[in-house]
């Protein structure tokens, strides 16, 4: 898939602008980091991107696509990863892979649930229930389920939230193997060090404008570009 553009996209509820005019380019093969204060519009825009919601005005095109028809025909292309981690506790980390591989309608699903059990370091633990798992182990999970389907599009809202240093580090790496196989991927979260050596671009968000988006340097303090633009 080619580049997702906005371009002057604002999102209106009753009469307050949850994002106003906002315009940027994401690229495959990029690690995108959204930041910006508590009701800023990071989440309006993140549902945007996984078209499950509108625009109220602007465009917005993925590759060819606009966002309609994208919605209609593109969303398998999209995965999603959250802080809720959308498993089920009851069943094991192998049946919940196998589960969520028939809903999509995958073939073989047993192989597909072994393949990133094994890319999410979850091998060992994969017929344990999901109720057993550590905070951290449910989050790689989630991310395995996301993926089942291969999508080009991965978004992540707070993914790494009440993970400790090792459980991050691995997210981190296994987010970057992703990038570098060519996926787009945006990435909400309060942890500015976090994105350090790992977002390509910053994206700031204050009140529902873009108030900047650029690459991060190699030597950038990410918390010092935030603090002159939120």
């Amino acid at each position: 898939m080619k580049s997702i553009r906005l371009q002057s996209v604002s999102r209106v509820f009753g009469r307050t602008f949850a994002l106003h005019r906002v315009s940027l380019e994401l690229e495959p093969g990029t690690l995108t980091g959204l930041v910006g204060d508590n009701g800023a519009g990071k989440t309006t825009l993140l549902n945007i991107l996984a078209t499950l919601d509108k625009p109220s005005d602007g465009e917005v095109h993925f590759g060819r696509h606009d966002w309609t028809t994208f919605a209609q025909k593109g969303r398998h292309k999209i995965g999603w990863v959250s802080h809720d981690s959308l498993v089920y506790g009851e069943l094991t980390g192998r049946e919940n892979l196998e589960f969520f591989a028939t809903m999509y309608g995958l073939g073989d699903g047993a192989a597909l649930a072994d393949r990133w059990l094994e890319r999410v370091g979850l091998t060992r633990a994969a017929d344990r229930r999901v109720n057993a798992y550590s905070r951290g182990m449910k989050q790689r999970l989630t991310l395995a389920r996301a993926l089942l389907h291969e999508p080009a599009i991965l978004l992540l809202d707070e993914p790494m939230t009440g993970l400790d240093q090792d459980g991050r580090r691995e997210m981190s790496e296994l987010f970057m193997q992703l990038r570098d196989e060519g996926r787009l991927l945006v990435l909400i979260t309060h942890s500015l060090d976090m994105l350090e050596g790992l977002a390509d671009r910053l994206a700031v968000l204050r009140r529902g404008k873009l108030t900047h988006f650029g690459p991060v340097e190699a030597d950038e303090d990410v918390a010092d570009t935030y603090k002159v633009h939120a």
